[in-house]
């Protein structure tokens, strides 16, 4: 067994009293008992629904080497048979260990953030750094106030590149992440309308995604979107932060990172660039414009940590996406294959637009349509109706014609939508359902975009349920 903390180092880390023999240390850290590994530490972390501590038993039949429990929580747990380390509040022991995990990294740090794109782009980066090294990534996107400890503290000592997604929805969140992960080179992808319900608007995004250049390592890089109407307010945050390098990337001219030239395809992108003056060319295994922006943005943070831009421009060729964020399968109709492209993990109205370009390029078979089927925009506040309303502009005038809308507020958008495009409404997933699963014919494209909340993922189950998956191809969006 690899050993990640010995447990005299994880003892040590979280100023923690053991309790019983320690085993000589663990495999993994794990805060759920049903996906924890033998081995694994098991953190009891509280959170807002659920506290760690009920599952301490769950944990220890899971095979748990260790549990990490409060002092407060200690009389209530009884006679547990596996080894303890005592703490006065988990959360902060995992905090102090994902602390102790950074100090003793040699890797070379990137962090992204953004309201849009940052697990696109963090998976990227893991995936063509692995060609040159080894690669520490965090999970799905644990991006917030335990996710960011976690992924820490799971960083083996050994890894060569580490990359972080780090998220907010509110002022002063990102701040204590950031210096925390103290990155050699941070990413902002986009600032957009995501989370605006917490925000006045767009440049106050763009002053909680600043918080990251605060944690930037001495002679630390910025790399910020030069096409975004917000680059000039992040570079003054940036340098107001002692960021002395700040590059940016995009087809401005002035960008460090510039794209050059791009074709544009239905299941890839083709595209030459300048990056810090070297001329390069790449195909990205991915289509989409918005990918390449997110790849350009990668090329330039692999060129600052020293990577072989030659592998990772190979490497490019054959990313591959997660569930929910652009995955695609080939359904089997009877009378013929259906394409469907899942992009139901998330949704803003910068990804709405990516999500409808990435429709409108894919090409439909025989008879076929292409049909999106939207869900609600969350956490847009007071700005909801108005910018659900505002997607009729993608839309209208593309090669999209039908369209099966779901939530509350989408609403807004089917009022919005002229008459000839075929409209259906539904109040929520579960009455959407059925009247798509009757809808598609052969040779149909769908795509399917939400926020998480809504739970339009359903939709994908229900599709991959009736009509199961003659292939599948994982695309990054």
């Amino acid at each position: 067994m690899s050993l990640l903390w010995t447990s005299e180092a994880l003892v040590a880390a979280m100023d923690g009293r053991p309790l019983g023999p320690m085993p000589e240390g663990i495999s993994g850290i794990s805060i759920d008992s049903r996906s924890l590994q033998p081995g694994d530490a098991f953190f009891a972390i509280k959170g807002e629904a659920m506290d760690g501590h009920d599952f301490a038993t769950a944990a220890i039949k899971a095979g748990a080497g260790v549990l990490v429990v409060a002092e407060g929580k200690l009389p209530s747990l009884g006679r547990l048979t596996a080894p303890i380390i005592v703490v006065e509040d988990v959360l902060v022991a995992l905090e102090k260990l994902g602390v102790a995990a950074r100090a003793r990294s040699r890797a070379k740090i990137i962090a992204v953030t953004g309201s849009a794109g940052k697990t696109t782009t963090k998976e990227a980066l893991r995936h063509v750094l692995s060609a040159v090294g080894k690669v520490h990534a965090s999970a799905q996107s644990f991006n917030n106030h335990w996710g960011v400890p976690l992924t820490l503290a799971r960083m083996p000592d050994d890894c060569d590149y580490a990359v972080f997604e780090i998220g907010m929805n509110h002022p002063d969140e990102i701040r204590p992440l950031v210096k925390m992960v103290r990155p050699h080179v941070a990413i902002v992808t986009i600032i957009a309308a995501a989370h605006l319900g917490f925000f006045r608007n767009l440049d106050e995004i763009a002053k909680a995604k600043a918080e990251i250049f605060e944690g930037l390592e001495p002679e630390g890089a910025a790399v910020l979107n030069r096409d975004d109407a917000r680059f000039k307010l992040l570079d003054k945050m940036a340098h107001a932060a002692g960021v002395e390098h700040v590059y940016g990337f995009g087809e401005n001219a002035r960008s460090t990172f510039k794209l050059t030239k791009c074709e544009l395809h239905a299941d890839h992108s083709d595209i030459a660039a300048r990056i810090g003056g070297r001329d390069m060319i790449a195909r990205i295994g991915a289509p989409g414009r918005h990918m390449v922006q997110n790849v350009l943005a990668v090329l330039g943070a692999a060129q600052l940590v020293g990577a072989d831009l030659d592998k990772v421009a190979i490497a490019l060729a054959d990313l591959s996406a997660e569930r929910g964020r652009g995955k695609r399968h080939v359904l089997r109709h009877p009378q013929g294959p259906i394409t469907l492209i899942d992009e139901s993990y998330n949704a803003n109205p910068a990804s709405m637009a990516a999500a409808m370009a990435l429709l409108n390029a894919t090409p439909v078979a025989g008879e076929g349509r292409r049909i999106a089927v939207l869900g609600d925009m969350l956490e847009l506040g007071e700005h909801s109706a108005k910018l659900h309303a505002a997607l009729a502009d993608l839309i209208v005038g593309t090669g999209t014609q039908t369209v099966f809308l779901g939530g509350p507020e989408m609403r807004a958008l089917a009022q919005a939508l002229p008459e000839d495009i075929k409209t259906e409404y539904r109040a929520g997933v579960e009455e959407l359902k059925p009247v798509l699963l009757a809808a598609l014919k052969p040779g149909d494209v769908v795509m399917i975009k939400s926020s998480k909340g809504i739970g339009f993922a359903k939709l994908v189950d229900a599709l991959l349920g009736k009509y199961p998956a003659e292939t599948t191809t994982s695309k990054l969006t």
